[in-house]
C-alpha cells in the first residue's frame, strides 16, 4: 500500500488555485463531478503523479476546518529562498524555525486562504526525504 495525496475542501476554487500555484504547486486538471462540486488535482513539476486534491462544493458552505486537521508538510531544498520568493509572489511564510535544534530540520509555516496550515520543511544535508525510523533512535 501506499499513501496517494490529500484532498480537502475549498471554499473559492479560484482563489485557493491562486494561492497554491503561487506556492509553487501547477493544475494537472480538474473533474466537474455534478451537483457543482469540482476536484481540482495538483502536483509540483517535479513530481510525477498528483499530490494534492482540492475539493470544492459550493453547497456545502464555507469551510469550517474544526481541530480534526493538523498541516500539510511540504519539502523544499532552500527554505530561505522559497520563503522570500513567496513573500515575493504576496503570501505570508511565517519566520525560520529550527524545531530540532542546530542540526534539525528548518521548518517555515503558511496558512491558505481557508486556514489549513502549510509546513514548509528543509531537512539537513544527507537526511532522507522525510522523517524515519532512524530519527527516532
Amino acid at each position: 500500500m501506499k499513501t496517494l495525496h490529500p484532498a480537502y475542501r475549498v471554499t473559492d476554487l479560484s482563489v485557493s488555485l491562486g494561492f497554491y500555484t503561487a506556492l509553487g504547486y501547477e493544475l494537472v486538471g480538474s473533474v466537474d463531478v455534478g451537483g457543482g462540486t469540482t476536484l481540482a488535482m495538483l502536483k509540483f513539476p517535479t513530481e510525477e503523479v498528483v499530490t494534492l486534491e482540492l475539493v470544492y462544493r459550493p453547497a456545502d458552505g464555507p469551510v469550517d476546518l474544526g481541530t480534526g486537521f493538523s498541516h500539510l508538510p511540504v519539502q523544499v531544498d532552500d527554505l530561505a529562498a522559497t520563503v522570500e520568493a513567496l513573500s515575493q509572489a504576496g503570501l505570508r511564510p511565517g519566520p525560520v524555525e529550527r524545531p530540532g535544534g542546530p542540526d534539525g530540520p528548518q521548518v517555515s509555516w503558511l496558512t491558505d486562504p481557508d486556514g489549513y496550515r502549510i509546513e514548509l520543511v528543509q531537512w539537513p544535508p544527507g537526511h532522507p526525504d522525510g522523517i524515519t525510523a532512524e530519527d527516532f533512535a
